[in-house]
């Protein structure tokens, strides 16, 4: 290799950043120990900035374009250089390429919950998560705070800083809103337009960078209280609990009516729901008075005398008459179910009770047809 093409190979003629990698904010062109020519051409594509750098001091800056490096257009670094009459030799410069294009798929989420004094559950712990948007908008004072002697400068190394700004400023949003926490979801767009400016106002004069786009995605509670949301709006749609459990009462007794085979299991179900069903419609019938004070029942009919029924060895009632022979009648009370009423010493079989035997006796074959 001859002298003239080993000066060649010493000196670049060309500058420029093709970028693969979306999450780069900064980048400095490799000179090592070579020296840009005079004349050199520099190449700044869309969505770039150029800065060149001379002894630690920030000097010029290059929009997207071509350009050819002389005197004229390298204003500062002439003047850092000393020089007064143009150069018309090599020269020595750091030159950083800046990404100014927006970097979207950025997220961040809090490493601890947020504390929320809500209105309606008291002190509450909350987690938030969401996306936001990251663009240089101040070269000079990215690659003076942030990059430093960097050769590279990833979004990453910036993000971290980014989440905590962004975590401190929902804590502070949450405690001035005042928002229940079950209100939340419905001002997540009002809220990320509020917190984006909150966490634009910090970075932006000092370290140069833009935040364009910033979401909340989510705000979630506690298992613990999830849990007890899920059995609160369990009960609103189910509204009266009276009338669902009549509901699931009967709902009960038509499956145990049409599954004749299920033996005794079945039919103590069937027994005991209609039983409950039953005491639950006295009880109903028994409901509240004028102003919501409730009213004793009124005394049972003559000849109506309740009946207290054991099952499963615990009592159900009090029951009408009428309401005890539709039981028997359909087999849920037999002779050796033991009942109760007033003026009886103790418990008895049904069918050993005067008053009940006659339910019990079956009546004689039908005459045969002439």
């Amino acid at each position: 290799m001859g002298l003239f093409d080993k000066l060649r190979n010493e000196l670049i003629d060309i500058i420029e950043w093709l970028d693969d990698d979306k999450h780069t904010l900064v980048w400095r062109f490799p000179r090592y120990q070579n020296e840009i020519k005079n004349g050199a051409q520099l190449i700044v594509r869309p969505g770039q900035v150029a800065l060149f750098v001379l002894g630690g001091q920030m000097a010029d800056v290059f929009q997207p374009g071509h350009h050819t490096l002389k005197t004229e257009n390298l204003p500062i670094l002439s003047t850092i250089a000393g020089w007064k009459y143009g150069f018309n030799s090599p020269f020595k410069a750091e030159c950083y390429f800046v990404n100014t294009t927006q970097i979207t798929d950025l997220k961040w989420g809090t490493t601890n919950p947020v504390m929320l004094r809500d209105p309606e559950f008291g002190p509450i712990r909350l987690r938030a998560f969401g996306t936001y948007a990251l663009k240089a908008v101040d070269p000079r004072a990215l690659v003076k705070e942030l990059v430093g002697t960097d050769s590279r400068f990833e979004a990453d190394e910036v993000s971290e800083l980014l989440r905590s700004l962004i975590i401190t400023s929902l804590s502070e949003l949450l405690g001035k809103q005042q928002i229940a926490a079950l209100d939340l979801a419905a001002n997540y767009r009002t809220m990320s337009e509020t917190l984006r400016k909150e966490v634009q106002e910090r970075i932006d004069d000092e370290y140069g960078l833009s935040i364009p786009q910033l979401n909340i995605v989510n705000v979630s509670f506690p298992e613990e209280v999830e849990k007890a949301l899920d059995v609160r709006t369990s009960m609103g749609v189910v509204g009266d609990l009276n009338k669902f459990q009549q509901f699931q009462t009967g709902q009960a007794i038509r499956e145990a009516a049409s599954n004749p085979g299920g033996g005794g299991a079945a039919e103590g179900l069937g027994m005991g729901l209609g039983f409950g069903m039953a005491n639950q419609m006295l009880r109903n019938q028994a409901g509240a008075g004028a102003g919501g004070s409730p009213v004793l029942a009124p005394p049972p009919l003559p000849g109506a005398q309740p009946w207290h029924v054991a099952l499963n060895g615990a009592a159900q009632g009090p029951f009408l008459p009428a309401q005890l022979q539709q039981a028997i009648a359909a087999g849920q009370v037999t002779r050796e179910t033991l009942v109760w009423t007033a003026g009886m010493a103790e418990w008895q079989p049904a069918g050993q009770v005067p008053a009940l035997a006659g339910s019990f006796v079956a009546p004689p074959p039908m005459p045969a047809a002439k």
